[in-house]
């Protein structure tokens, strides 16, 4: 099974042992197809893969990493360096991308797993997809739903009952699936969604670079659509305005594509009306472009408040709430499912679901009291084990 990656170098005189000898044969020992979206498609999820691709072709040079990206054709994605994809909505195309597989000759296959990302109702094709596999299945849910539909639980239920090791994010995630679906501990293991390693303190040189001067910044950052709750942010401005005149909320992210597909910007537009009627237009800048990661970092260094004004409490993973809790920012949240376990002990402040005056009245206590703010980074420090 094992394919090997070797460099020649011939010798001048035959016999003679070469001043600089030629590098020894790089075994590769494992080969691991890996599904799921992928850079650079502006998805959470592409970002995610990227990034796990990146530290498993740089801490395991041994192990051949195939990607087989799942795509949107209609979108003209260039990708590189992938090994296959596959039309998300094309039955035959997940039945070609695991025959792919299968000849490969691949030792295992890890699958992210998020509901939207695949074809069918609630992405059923999934199922008929890793039926084909014969190599054993890994399974990464990036959802794991306290109250599925009867659909959504049958899914997870067939991809539970062929991956051989399941991956979630969150303790809460896990004990679900052992109450919900009587997954095993022998076959779960819980790894917290990563964070790129930076200093902390840097937000007075990140302001100056995006020219924030001194200013009171908040940030929500995402996909722009109507589950990420910044209506309510918004209306919570004009309390915060009134204390801190000089307050700015950027709001970081374009609209999501599918809502751009399906209503143009409307919704943004609507969003924009709201802070105009609210007369808090000039406290917002809106960033309304996809930000690649190092950016989205750069901009979250920039910021004294990170605010996740989500309505629904069934997220069980955010990525950019993770990176703000890394680097040492004072966080608001409504009390998901990520958030209630990654910010438990004081590592930062859960508000109720959709209210705007809970949300004002979070942000005037901790720009009023920065003391706060430094109470919710060293716990966040001791929680993380470098306290």
């Amino acid at each position: 099974m094992a394919d090997v990656i070797s460099g020649t170098q011939p010798d001048a005189i035959a016999g003679v042992v070469p001043l600089f000898p030629s590098p020894k044969p790089r075994t590769i020992h494992r080969r691991l197809a890996v599904i799921g979206t992928y850079i650079p498609r502006k998805c959470g999820i592409a970002t995610f893969t990227g990034d796990l691709v990146e530290q498993l072709r740089q801490f395991h040079p041994d192990m051949q990493v195939d990607v087989h990206a799942l795509i949107d054709p209609a979108a003209n994605t260039a990708y590189t360096g992938i090994a296959g994809s596959i039309a998300q909505q094309d039955r035959e195309d997940y039945h070609r991308a695991a025959r792919l597989i299968n000849e490969s000759g691949a030792d295992a296959v890890w699958l992210q797993h998020e509901y939207g990302i695949f074809g069918g109702e609630c992405g059923e094709m999934v199922c008929e997809f890793v039926d084909r596999l014969a190599a054993p299945l890994i399974l990464t849910l990036h959802t794991v739903l306290a109250e599925p539909d009867p659909k959504q639980r049958e899914i997870l239920r067939h991809l539970l009952s062929r991956a051989s090791q399941v991956m979630v994010m969150s303790q809460h995630g896990a004990d679900l699936l052992g109450s919900m679906y009587w997954v095993g501990r022998e076959r779960l293991t819980v790894i917290p969604h990563g964070a790129p390693d930076r200093p902390f303190g840097r937000q007075s040189q990140f302001k100056q670079v995006f020219a924030l001067g001194d200013r009171p910044v908040l940030m929500t950052f995402g996909l722009l659509g109507p589950g990420k709750g910044i209506e309510t942010a918004i209306k919570a401005l004009p309390a915060i305005a009134a204390r801190h005149p000089d307050v700015l909320y950027r709001i970081v992210g374009a609209t999501h594509p599918d809502l751009v597909a399906r209503d143009g910007e409307s919704y943004r537009e609507g969003l924009q009306a709201l802070a105009a009627d609210l007369g808090v237009d000039e406290h917002i800048e809106w960033v309304d472009r996809f930000v690649d990661t190092p950016e989205l970092l750069d901009q979250l260094e920039a910021c004294d408040i990170y605010i996740t004004p989500y309505p629904g409490l069934q997220q069980s993973t955010s990525g950019t709430l993770s990176y703000a809790v890394a680097l040492g920012k004072a966080v608001i949240s409504t009390p998901y499912l990520h958030a209630r376990e990654l910010l438990a002990d004081g590592v930062g402040e859960l508000i109720e679901p959709n209210s705007a005056t809970a949300i004002a009245q979070a942000v005037i206590d901790l720009l009023a009291n920065p003391d706060q703010a430094t109470f919710y980074f060293e716990n966040g420090l001791e929680a993380a084990g470098i306290k």
